[in-house]
């Protein structure tokens, strides 16, 4: 590898890991922090019917179990995918404890070489789960291996190199394979292919996200008014792993400031400390929309300038910022580049420009 390659491999991994920092800082990125696993582990619920929310994922799904559990058999392959923090982990959970057999979890990126899959696979029994999280990070030679697997119940291994080399065929117990992934765009179609039922979890909506926090507060022995559970619902963005995180933050404020009850104006004051708006945005989110707003007249702007306004990496601002804003109404894209929209005026309590409309076009 020439020191070029080097380089730019150092270069990656860096700002891999500024945004995992990046992460861990802040109140509300959807993403789990290092610190939250035992956490979203006891907030966990224990059966289907506890899991709220996702009607459209949990009805056709508790179908399929109960058929495969009257014809004995192993559940088929399934794929989850949807943005991060909306329980597709807590779901393949749920499978395995709901269908009575054992759960193995890891990561496409943990899968290194064709020997780690292999060791995973062959210590599984029959029905067993296998949850591989970012699935979409699989490389390409362990998806290979991974196909067999998934549809003949086979492990095929190569033993020895060149001309000597031969194929050993291990037959495989009959398992479930249960893929989870943010980008369904980067899955190949071969894999994708390969699971029997895909299903989207989509974002909750303010009332469930509210059941959730009661039913964390419970679990938590926290008592909350409902009011407050409803405000902090609202800046969750609509996001369950963001609502227990900041019910975790305002159960700590409460602590100190008031009684130990949750009511509104306690939650109020917590969420204005955190610099957590009516909308769910950050300090951060709000300098974006302004820095597009003060420095270039709105835009159309190019990701690179705002990058080097607000000091931040493009790929952050893109994957981390960025989808968000956009799903709020208050950041679109155009051809000539990011553009906050009439909202994000209004939202800032800035005057709408009267050119603003003309721009969009």
């Amino acid at each position: 590898m020439t020191a070029f390659s080097l380089s730019l491999k150092r270069l990656f991994f860096q700002a891999q890991n500024d945004i995992l920092t990046l992460m861990e800082e802040r109140i509300i990125t959807p993403q789990a922090t290092n610190e939250e696993a035992v956490f979203e582990a006891n907030l966990r619920p224990q059966t289907l019917a506890e899991y709220i929310g996702q009607a459209k994922v949990k009805e056709p799904l508790a179908i399929f179990m109960q058929a495969a559990q009257k014809r004995q058999e192993a559940l088929d392959h399934l794929l989850l995918y949807g943005p991060p923090g909306l329980g597709k982990t807590t779901l393949a959970y749920l499978i395995a404890k709901e269908m009575g057999v054992g759960l193995k979890i890891t990561s496409g990126p943990a899968i290194e070489r064709a020997g780690d899959l292999a060791a995973i696979l062959t210590n599984l029994n029959p029905g067993d789960v296998l949850f591989i999280d970012e699935i979409h990070r699989l490389p390409k030679v362990i998806e290979e291996v991974l196909y067999p697997a998934m549809e003949e119940h086979a492990l095929d291994i190569v033993i020895g190199k060149g001309p000597a080399a031969r194929t050993l065929r291990l037959e495989l117990p009959k398992i479930t394979i249960i893929g989870a992934t943010t980008r369904y765009y980067m899955l190949s179609a071969p894999l994708r292919d390969r699971f029997g039922t895909t299903f989207r979890l989509d974002y909750y909506t303010a009332p469930e996200i509210a059941q959730i926090i009661k039913r964390s507060a419970g679990i938590l022995g926290i008592e909350i008014a409902s009011e407050a559970a409803q405000a902090l619902a609202e800046r969750s963005r609509l996001t369950p792993r963001i609502a227990n995180r900041l019910l975790k933050r305002v159960r700590d404020y409460v602590q100190v400031k008031g009684d130990g009850v949750i009511n509104q104006d306690l939650t109020h004051q917590a969420l204005k400390m955190f610099q957590v708006d009516d909308l769910g945005l950050d300090e951060i989110d709000r300098r974006i929309l302004e820095v597009i707003i003060e420095k270039f007249k709105g835009g159309p702007v190019g990701l690179n300038s705002i990058g080097a306004a607000v000091s931040e990496e493009e790929g952050t601002i893109e994957e981390i910022y960025e989808p968000y804003l956009m799903q709020l109404g208050l950041l679109t894209r155009t051809p000539r580049g990011r553009m906050v929209t009439e909202n994000a005026y209004r939202h800032l309590g800035l005057k709408v420009p009267g050119e603003l409309q003309k721009n969009l076009i």
